[in-house]
């Protein structure tokens, strides 16, 4: 009862999270501030009132279109609120009410951020990634001490490195098949795989290549791509943490299935 309780605590804070994020999504890339001018129309310049910024419900009330000018806006917004808070709980029921919540709450919601912008221009922000390393260390050193198991954190802090220093050769040996973005998103994956185990670091890993490879074979078979068409790698990144999250086990057996 306690981790449903929970879990829908979450969920309701990610569906407010998801709210923010599509504002830092829309405004970071273009080096706009998050926090002012208010949330508006971009044609209209109306401000949002406060009844139509409730996650999902604001945007099912206005039918999808600015309250004033009657501008549609895109599904894509209620859909990240959704996701966010969805993730969240998921997030929530994986962890309960351990020390290390807080952190993977925090890297979901920038998971959900990187891989919203990266997807859109190609980039991960260096004012998201760059602060999220103290913020996580902070919270994963808390949660280690709360635990008393600081191997755990050593862990993180060895994993993070030793990914950093992989995406870091793979960059500087074929530059065009590795952004510097995501070598410097290489040691929060790390960081936070390592921390649950060293399986979790090898699953995830490995999963952001499987999944970065199918994606690109579905491209050409389908024609949207050749081999040389650069795919934004920040979201493979992000998945294949989130799939060590809740299946490193059964992924983990898969691996030496095949390798087998």
């Amino acid at each position: 009862m306690v981790s449903n309780t929970l879990a829908v605590l979450a969920g309701l804070l990610g569906l407010v999270v998801g709210s923010f994020l599509n504002v830092v999504v829309y405004r970071v890339p273009r080096g706009e501030s998050i926090v002012s001018p208010p949330s508006h129309c971009p044609r209209c310049g109306s401000l949002v009132r406060a009844r139509h910024n409730v996650p999902v419900v604001g945007w099912v009330l206005l039918r999808g279109r600015c309250a004033d000018c009657r501008l549609p806006i895109s599904v894509r917004y209620p859909l990240v609120e959704l996701v966010t808070g969805l993730l969240f709980a998921a997030v929530a029921l994986r962890f309960g009410g351990t020390a290390a919540l807080p952190a993977y709450l925090w890297f979901a919601g920038v998971g959900v951020a990187l891989v919203l912008i990266d997807l859109d221009v190609r980039r991960l922000p260096n004012v998201i990634v760059a602060p999220s390393y103290p913020i996580l260390l902070a919270l994963l050193v808390g949660a280690a001490a709360w635990d008393h198991d600081w191997r755990a954190l050593i862990r993180a802090v060895i994993g993070g490195a030793v990914l950093f220093g992989f995406y870091l050769l793979l960059v500087v040996a074929y530059p065009a098949g590795m952004g510097w973005g995501d070598v410097k998103l290489s040691g929060l994956v790390g960081g936070v795989l390592a921390y649950l185990s060293w399986q979790a670091l090898l699953v995830g890993a490995f999963a952001a290549f499987v999944l970065g490879a199918a994606v690109g074979l579905v491209a050409m078979g389908i024609g949207r791509g050749g081999r040389k068409t650069a795919l934004p790698f920040g979201p493979f990144m992000i998945a294949g943490v989130l799939l060590a999250v809740f299946a490193a086990g059964p992924l983990s057996a898969w691996y030496e299935a095949l390798l087998v």
